[in-house]
């Protein structure tokens, strides 16, 4: 099960997030928005991480 952890403006932003998440060894799912473009890179995401670790997601986000 995933749970959504945040929007990004873009898809290089949400690899940049995806990138720190798997240092700190959690799981991302990159989702693009439905009925927003074509998919590229330049439309807004959706990041998913595991159930259990949305917490661990935020206090990382916290930080940075």
């Amino acid at each position: 099960m995933w749970a959504k952890l945040m929007e990004t403006k873009n898809g290089y932003s949400a690899e940049i997030w995806k990138e720190l998440f798997y240092n700190c060894a959690v799981s991302v799912r990159i989702v693009p928005k439905p009925g927003l473009g074509k998919g590229t890179m330049a439309d807004p995401c959706d990041l998913y991480v595991p159930w259990g670790k949305g917490h661990v997601a935020e206090e990382i986000i916290r930080k940075s």
